[in-house]
């Protein structure tokens, strides 16, 4: 089975060259099959052009000429992915390299699952390196929209998915989300569609400062939630 690993960058100039090498030989040695997606959305600096002179093998850049979203990188590599299992994970491989290895036998175990969720509540040490007060918004935050949302996921919000092909076709052709509440409206479309969802320990390797805005992306995650649930419910 060919594996795609999806990798949403945005002026990621900084680190993108570490992460394509380190990816791009774990891939290799590891799988037979697979493809690495580089999803651009919109970067200002160089990225695009740093992975594009490594030339590395099994290797495709996807750009999007305006900044939009993470939720439009994810979805479109997504949909023209080619592998049979397609995972995403940010661009300074936070949670490493090996979780990828991980959730691709995860997913041939369990061969009903449609959907797998990386989940740092399952690990004990999967919030290790995070400062009190961010642990505790994280899982305040997870909850309240699990809530609201009326899932019953330990991590719901985890930078770390993989999908069969046929569950992300069917998922990602209706997703319209860019912001950070992509992942949620996906795992509420999974829902809805009765996909078989899976969870897998997974903690923080790699810390990098959280562009994430507690109190404003919380009303924004908020106000999507509502579109998302509306969207769900008239089948568009």
């Amino acid at each position: 089975m060919k594996i795609t690993v999806i990798i949403p960058m945005y002026n990621e100039s900084a680190i993108i060259e570490k992460t394509a090498l380190a990816l791009s030989e774990y891939m290799n040695k590891t799988f037979e099959s697979y493809e690495i997606i580089f999803s651009d959305d919109g970067s200002t600096d160089n990225s695009v052009q740093l992975v594009r002179d490594m030339n590395l093998p099994c290797v495709r850049i996807i750009e999007s000429v305006t900044n939009k979203g993470k939720g439009s990188a994810v979805r479109n590599a997504m949909l023209l992915a080619d592998g049979d299992i397609r995972v995403f994970t940010d661009a300074d491989l936070a949670y490493g390299t090996e979780v990828i290895g991980r959730a691709y036998d995860e997913m041939q175990k369990n061969d009903q699952a449609d959907v797998l969720i990386g989940s740092r509540n399952l690990d004990s040490e999967g919030y290790d390196g995070y400062t009190i007060g961010r642990k505790l918004i994280s899982k305040l935050y997870i909850k309240v929209l699990c809530v609201i949302g009326g899932l019953k996921l330990t991590d719901s919000q985890c930078g770390f998915k993989a999908f069969t092909a046929d569950a992300a076709n069917d998922i990602f052709s209706k997703c319209k989300v860019d912001g950070f509440a992509f992942d949620f409206e996906a795992i509420l479309y999974a829902t809805d569609q009765k996909k078989n969802i899976i969870e897998m320990p997974v903690k923080i390797i790699n810390h990098r400062n959280s562009s994430v805005r507690p109190l404003g992306d919380a009303i924004h995650m908020l106000k999507d939630l509502k579109d998302i649930k509306k969207n769900i419910k008239s089948g568009r």
